[in-house]
């Protein structure tokens, strides 16, 4: 199966978003890693992505393991030889309970997995990027719109998402001088089993439960595409695609 040369990472790639990206990359012609917890889910995206076993492969990894996150970078050298676009998507939730009951071993979790494992995959990209020939490649933060504005009762998750602004902004700046762009896609209520509490209804700031409308995640994978296919000397350093009534703009 005959590709574009270029090499990207997807963590969490089984499901969700990230399967999303994998597939929209892998289907332009470039070969991909998929990282994720648990074997399975990877295993259906490289099915589903019609690979004949030379263009995906899965590499299941625990990213809150910087030991593991190496052997992740480690074995898409090995196969690969290069690395163009990280896509750090894996990350997670915490139970909507009020601020002051949010346990700390949960939100210990949350950042483990939101914002430091992002961190050593960035660390793990940029040491492989600024050494390649030629120099260079992009790295993709996935931020959220809680990277703009809280839902009730979200401190854990928004506080990462909000910190992963401050990655990207300051990835994008250290990047330069290797040539490495860094981008964020702050995503709002693609259809993905996360999100799909939100038909039943889900808290507004008034207090009031409303549901909200979702739109189809394929076009979030094509919106990774589109980002990732820019020369090195263009970037999309923050891109917003959400369902367009949600209600986002008038939150709060």
């Amino acid at each position: 199966m005959s590709g574009n040369g270029k090499v990207a990472i997807v963590t969490g790639g089984g499901t969700g978003v990230g399967k999303a990206a994998a597939l929209a990359l892998h289907g332009d012609g470039y070969s991909v890693v998929i990282a994720g917890r648990r074997t399975e889910p990877l295993t259906q995206t490289i099915e589903e992505s019609g690979d004949d076993g030379s263009r995906m492969m899965a590499v299941p990894t625990d990213v809150t393991d910087p030991d593991q996150i190496k052997t992740l970078f480690g074995k898409c050298m090995d196969s690969y030889g290069r690395l163009d676009v990280l896509f750090n998507n894996a990350g997670m939730g915490a139970p909507s309970v009020p601020l002051e009951d949010l346990s700390l071993e949960i939100w210990t979790n949350v950042v483990n997995l939101n914002l430091t494992a992002c961190f050593i995959c960035t660390q793990e990209a940029i040491k492989i990027m600024k050494a390649q020939d030629p120099m260079g490649g992009r790295i993709i933060n996935n931020g959220s719109l809680s990277a703009h504005v809280p839902r009730p009762n979200s401190v854990a998750y928004t506080s990462t998402k909000h910190a992963i602004t401050g990655l990207t902004k300051s990835t994008s700046l250290d990047g330069r001088k290797y040539n490495i762009a860094c981008s964020q896609i702050d995503i709002g209520n693609a259809g993905t089993p996360m999100t799909e509490r939100m038909g039943g209804g889900v808290p507004q700031p008034n207090g009031e439960m409303m549901a909200e409308p979702r739109f189809d995640v394929a076009h979030v994978g094509k919106a990774i595409l589109d980002m990732s296919n820019l020369p090195l000397d263009t970037n999309v350093l923050f891109m917003t695609i959400m369902a367009t009534n949600m209600p986002y703009v008038g939150r709060g």
